[in-house]
């Protein structure tokens, strides 16, 4: 059987590797709550079972930081991700015209002085 020690510091490490939850809200996530209550039940779990799980959740969460860091156009929409790839080239898009109806005209050429 694993030490209480040990017990311990592999809840803290799963509580370091979810994400954190403001205070104002219910103190632990029904999450939080089934890893402690696995943890402090006298089920027996393997305490290694336990650390490869931490060690998966650890990559999991490496895995989604270094693809936002490394792919910064995935949240993008098609558009957006043209354009900032024609600046990356040294071309800027012209601006898309877009008729508002307001009463502006354009069309005489004329500037009255």
């Amino acid at each position: 059987m694993a030490t209480p020690t040990k017990l311990r510091s592999l809840y803290r490490a799963f509580l370091r590797e979810l994400p954190s939850r403001p205070l104002s809200e219910k103190s632990r996530s029904p999450l939080q709550a089934r890893i402690r209550s696995t943890i402090t039940s006298e089920s027996k779990t393997p305490i290694e079972q336990a650390e490869q799980f931490l060690q998966y959740v650890k990559a999991q969460r490496m895995y989604a930081t270094l693809l936002e860091r490394y792919n910064p156009g995935m949240g993008m929409d098609e558009e957006e991700r043209v354009r900032l790839t024609a600046r990356r080239v040294g071309m800027d898009l012209p601006e898309e015209f877009s008729y508002a109806g307001s009463g502006e005209s354009s069309g005489s050429g004329n500037k009255s002085e």
